[in-house]
């Protein structure tokens, strides 16, 4: 594992669905950072883009590496479209994971991920992670070995709490089948259900073990760090310290739940990890949310971390997985302070305060939004009365997840977010009878100030990212040890 050598000062946010891609991961990589890629949804991601094409043939050049080369030539045949897909069409899609599927459906999983990180990591040495959503459960065992097989060097997983992935690492290392844990809502703890994957089903050579890569849980409580290292099935090598300013989906305040005037949750004293006890488990940690800046840089710093992550500056740079148009818009809006950034408690199917990115005059806030889950990601388990288990979303037809035995009252507020998180990186799935389906852009509460950084351009680069922090840094010490040197 990396972690023997230097450690990165700073990991680049894992920023789904696909806006942390390859490319933006591979140019934070060769700086000597972090690069991050988010494997969140990248069977979608993976199919649809040899869908549109393939454009500069990325995809089958890193899928030409992959060694089995009958599953290769079988995705190829059926999804790709040398000339991409006629205007209006929709794309095909997948079938929605469940507790078991195909080998054919989890070879797809495998061989995004490899592909993904074969090219995050194409040409250089530089060191790159996966990160995905514990919540995600699902596809998770098979996204982490298609990652290993393409040599990822860290695994960050938030949204939950991952204590079976370092034993699921473990075992992958080995080619052994993984197995962990499977929620299923309405089933007794005395009979556990199991989600299992086994690479020797592949047909791929196992005789040579992988590299394990480090694991970088993402918390926000004392506790969870503590369970994490003293509790999880193998090894943790640090954490990923995340407070509610960051984007994406949220911890939900401890205790009871409070709204401001504004309608968001409110966080207090309960929901600031104290840094000194975290220290006491000996493990490296990086601070996230809110810490896109030299200063803070240095404040972490100097409260013992070993650097920032940072997950808003690189999510609107040139290299991310944003939508050029979307990208645009919100950096000419922000340029001039005109956006917001709401930590919304109900956009999200999975019950986590989600942030959604605002401006007056938003065409997309508008657009009516189709209620069809046909990706099924943020799908929860449940078991029927039949005993059977079946999948329900909050953000499906209300008549549907009603009949499933949901409540109505939770699906109010809901919003799709694997078909809207696919539309922010121009994957917006064409709607039969009404427009394409529009996107949801999710940031940390950074975007609101990210005019400093600009300075008067309208594009960025990940090195500008990376040298504003570094070269910032520099000045930012020197301007503290001066003061302190002050008599």
């Amino acid at each position: 594992m990396k972690t023997a050598g230097k450690l990165p000062m700073i990991i680049q946010g894992g920023m789904g669905v696909a806006v942390s891609n390859w490319k933006l991961a591979r140019a934070v990589s060769l700086r000597g950072q972090l690069g991050v890629i988010s494997g969140t949804a990248l069977d979608t991601v993976f199919m649809r883009r040899l869908q549109d094409g393939d454009e500069g043939g990325h995809m089958r050049r890193a899928m030409a590496q992959f060694p089995l080369r009958d599953a290769v030539d079988d995705i190829l045949e059926k999804y790709y479209l040398p000339k991409g897909r006629p205007k209006g069409q929709p794309y095909r899609l997948l079938p929605m994971y469940r507790q078991r599927v195909s080998k054919q459906r989890q070879l797809i999983t495998v061989i995004a991920n490899f592909v993904e990180v074969y090219l995050a990591k194409e040409g250089h040495d530089g060191i790159v992670g996966v990160n995905l959503l514990t919540k995600v459960q699902t596809p998770n065992i098979a996204s982490l070995y298609g990652a290993m097989l393409a040599g990822v060097d860290y695994v960050l997983m938030g949204a939950g709490i991952p204590r079976e992935i370092p034993g699921v690492l473990d075992s992958l290392a080995l080619h052994a089948a993984a197995t962990m844990r499977f929620d299923v809502e309405g089933v007794p703890s005395t009979e556990p259900q199991y989600l299992t994957f086994d690479p020797s089903e592949l047909g791929l050579d196992t005789s040579v073990p992988l590299r394990r890569p480090a694991f970088l849980p993402i918390i926000s409580a004392n506790s969870l760090a503590t369970t994490l290292a003293r509790k999880a099935n193998g090894s943790v090598e640090g954490f990923v310290v995340e407070g509610p300013t960051a984007g994406g989906h949220n911890a939900p305040p401890r205790g009871e739940m409070r709204l401001n005037e504004r309608g968001e949750p409110v966080y207090g004293e309960r929901d600031v990890v104290d840094l000194q006890k975290l220290k006491e488990l000996g493990l490296p940690f990086w601070l996230a949310g809110g810490t896109g800046s030299p200063t803070r840089l240095a404040d972490a710093l100097a409260s013992g971390a070993a650097g920032i992550q940072v997950g808003t500056l690189f999510a609107f740079s040139d290299e991310s997985g944003f939508a050029s148009f979307l990208k645009r818009d919100v950096l000419d809006h922000a340029s001039r302070g005109e956006v917001d950034v709401i930590t919304d408690p109900r956009a999200s199917p999975t019950g986590y305060p989600f942030k959604v990115v605002t401006w007056a005059g938003d065409e997309s806030a508008d657009k009516p939004r189709a209620r069809k889950c046909d990706l099924g990601y943020l799908r929860l388990a449940y078991r029927r009365e039949d005993g059977k288990t079946d999948y329900r979303c909050a953000a499906e037809p209300v008549e549907d997840y009603v009949r499933k035995g949901g409540l109505e009252a939770d699906t109010v507020g809901r919003r799709c977010l694997c078909n809207a998180l696919t539309a922010n990186i121009g994957q917006a799935q064409p709607r039969a009878g009404s427009a394409d389906e529009p996107p949801l852009l999710t940031s940390g509460d950074d975007l609101i100030s990210i005019a400093s950084f600009l300075a008067g351009r309208d594009h960025y680069t990940a090195d500008d990212v990376i040298d504003y922090l570094l070269e910032g840094l520099t000045e930012s010490v020197g301007s503290m040890t001066s003061e302190s040197a002050t008599p």
